[in-house]
């Protein structure tokens, strides 16, 4: 504890109540032997210094009333239920939507705690909970308002988030009630009518496109206004790009009202599916017009949207073949090269505000997949951060066939973030204000402090794996109580109708709207395949192979690049070695002119820098060089700063940037590979040897590098 309040520099106003007290009095046996306390709390108060007076005489007066409670021991057990409540409540919270709160049993009783009502009582609500509402007025009222905070249909986990400035600012927020102002009359009826508008659609496709696959979206409808909300608030805030992955659970839906494809076309991809008489399971688009193209639910698309204040972004549904998680540092890569500016030499100037990344995973993937821990583990890396993910679990807690008991070791689907100290919020996918809650707390923590956030959306699939499948052959009793429960939209619109926000018949007004929009767009569609369906246009392949290029630089031009790349200021220490190496090199014009690989190598970096083409390498350890051979990254042998004399290049317009990357392959390849899509006049390098290393990559080389123009053009 102690260790991370110095870290983040605490000041005394943080302690409160018994704790106050319990420093206080270490402070003194500070004073009279620093040497008497552990060094981490020595250091701590080297730090903090003396306690001002009126720390000291609230100390003081606290002691005198004894609280009003006769008992520290009470105090300091009350004070242990609050904290448990905090760290442990998501336990009884109602985040399932198809378990009955009564069917658990009630968590944290007094006497476990030795404690009775009058005990709590006499205690001061502010002891027990310092950002609770001013009608809370004691230490009991304190006690069970955290209780009904933390046990709703919205749960928090953040006991695992070691900074004290974090913790702190996630406890106000929660338990100030700041998440559950209620919403206006407007924005509820704006999410009836958008969750009328997400089953709506997929009723009409089950209905019309019999046994074809869209993987649809049904017991996790509420993810479409989360979205939308997230979408809302960044751009609100200044987000000029938002970038999607997910998987092919949902993808249709969120294409047609996140991204704005016209519903005629998505109809159009399953009339004219080829084959559909003979597969009419597979629905497949242009799959086998001249072996290109991709199946409908794999397909990305590109959205332009301006907001009410005539703010602009683009939104970005990243394509992506199947339930792979591969997809996620493709995105992140893709939200790095959005932030960043490459105009001017130096690193590349990056604003995490201009675009923003938000990973949708599958509740079996999220543990299930390697690839997810090797991303997280990208979030706080300087060459790899994007200044916070937006993660959202799809959890319909189930994957394929399989259940969670059978696919993960832990409780639930999201404790891999744990490992990387990020936020976690469960929430009932029924509850769509509970849901615009958790994109509440998650955009303003990742404005805040630039880190990911993850969001694990409980509900449930209404149908199989995909729409042909039969659940009820391996999950009975499950199949049985999800075709008993109502859709989010009819508890939605009954909750509305009971607090006077609609009646029915605005209700009904609402779905024949959404119905009317559907059949016209049906009614579009051609009785024969024309333009509508997705299209992959490749272009002519050169005749004679690759075009000739000539790449030669003039002899007297490299002089000068040379002469550049082995300077470095008067006052840098050059490590003696490496020294000698660079001096041999400032010769190499003059004596045999033998120039050795690595040299070339840096004087064609320049030479593309001095074209005006911006340059990233990464890999692991890439600023050096595996072999020790590159050192582009000087070191002062003294101070240990560093000096890149590709940044002090001469007349030179563009970034030059190179990254030590963790020591991973997949996740290295795709984010490099995601900036590269985003950033075309970009030179991306990835180094990697082949054989071990490469192949630890394979799934990028196969699915996006080598088929990505195939599939999607």
């Amino acid at each position: 504890m102690f260790q991370n309040s110095m870290k983040q520099r605490m000041t005394w106003e943080e302690f409160h109540g018994p704790n106050l007290g319990y420093v206080l009095e270490l402070y003194d046996q500070y004073v009279k032997d620093p040497e008497s306390l552990d060094a981490d709390l020595k250091e701590m108060f080297d730090e903090l210094g003396a306690p001002p007076g009126d720390i000291r005489a609230a100390s003081q007066k606290n002691e005198e009333a004894d609280f009003t409670a006769g008992s520290i021991q009470k105090i300091a057990s009350a004070v242990k239920l609050a904290e448990d409540i905090r760290t442990y409540g998501h336990l009884n919270a109602s985040v399932n939507p198809l378990r009955k709160t009564q069917e658990k049993q009630e968590l944290f009783p007094l006497a476990e705690y030795g404690l009775t009502e009058q005990d709590v009582k006499k205690i001061p609500a502010s002891v027990i909970c310092k950002d609770a509402p001013k009608e809370v007025t004691n230490g009991l009222e304190a006690i069970q308002y955290l209780r009904n905070t933390y046990k709703k249909s919205i749960s928090f986990e953040f006991d695992h988030v070691h900074i004290f400035e974090e913790r702190n600012w996630l406890m106000k927020k929660i338990e100030s009630g700041e998440l559950f102002t209620p919403k206006s009359k407007e924005k509820l009826v704006e999410v009836l009518r958008r969750l009328t508008e997400v089953e709506s659609l997929e009723q009409f496709l089950h209905k019309t496109f019999v046994g074809q696959k869209r993987f649809s979206i049904e017991g996790l409808d509420a993810l479409v206004p989360m979205l939308d909300d997230i979408i809302a608030k960044s751009v609100s805030a200044g987000t000029t790009n938002v970038n999607i992955g997910m998987a092919h659970r949902g993808r249709l839906n969120v294409l047609a009202h996140v991204l704005g494809k016209p519903y005629e076309i998505i109809f159009s991809e399953f009339q004219h599916a080829p084959n559909k008489d003979l597969v009419p399971s597979e629905g497949s688009t242009g799959i086998n017009y001249g072996w290109t193209g991709d199946v409908k639910y794999h397909l990305g698309a590109n959205r332009q949207i301006q907001d009410e204040h005539t703010k602009t972004a683009r939104i970005a549904l990243a394509n992506n073949p199947s339930h792979l998680e591969f997809i996620d540092p493709i995105v992140e890569g893709s939200t790095r090269a959005a932030q960043e500016t490459r105009t001017e030499s130096g690193y590349p100037v990056q604003d995490v505000k201009k675009s923003l990344a938000i990973l949708i995973h599958g509740d079996a993937a999220f543990p299930g997949e390697g690839i997810v821990a090797e991303t997280l583990n990208l979030s706080q890396l300087k060459g790899y951060q994007v200044g916070g993910a937006i993660h959202i679990i799809a959890n319909n807690m189930i994957g394929f066939t399989t259940e969670s008991n059978e696919s993960r070791s832990t409780k639930y689907a999201s404790d891999l973030a744990k490992g990387f100290e990020i936020p976690i919020v469960h929430v009932n996918a029924d509850d769509p204000e509970a849901c615009l809650s958790a994109v509440q707390l998650a955009v303003e923590y990742r404005m805040t402090f630039n880190k990911d956030f993850l969001i694990d959306l409980i509900g449930y699939r209404r149908f199989g794996h995909n729409e042909m499948d039969e659940p009820s052959a391996t999950q009975p009793m499950l199949y049985d109580a999800v075709r008993k429960h109502p859709t989010v939209k009819n508890i939605f619109a009954e909750k509305l109708i009971h607090k006077g926000i609609v009646d029915k018949e605005t209700v009904g007004k609402i779905k024949d709207a959404v119905q009317k929009r559907l059949e016209e767009a049906y009614r579009k569609v051609p009785a024969k395949k024309e333009d509508m369906t997705h299209e992959i246009v490749l272009p002519e392949p050169v005749s004679n192979g690759f075009p000739d290029v000539d790449t030669s630089v003039d002899f007297e031009t490299l002089r000068k690049i040379n002469q550049e790349l082995v300077s470095w200021p008067e006052n840098f220490n050059v490590f003696d070695k490496l020294k000698r190496i660079l001096e041999r090199r400032a010769k190499a014009f003059e004596d045999d002119r033998k120039v050795d690989w690595s040299l070339a190598e840096a004087m064609a970096f320049a030479s593309i820098l001095k074209d005006g083409t911006p340059l990233r390498l990464a890999g692991q350890d890439s600023e050096r060089g595996t072999f020790a051979h590159r050192n582009l990254v000087l070191h002062d042998s003294k101070t240990g700063d560093e000096f890149i004399a590709l940044h002090h290049l001469a007349d030179t317009k563009a970034s030059f940037a190179v990254h030590n990357s963790p020591l991973s392959e997949g996740s290295v390849l795709g984010f490099e590979y995601g900036y590269n899509v985003s950033s075309p006049e970009t030179m991306v390098i990835w180094e990697a040897q082949f054989g071990d290393f490469a192949n630890a990559a394979q799934v990028y080389f196969d699915q996006f590098i080598s088929a990505g123009r195939a599939k999607w053009g």
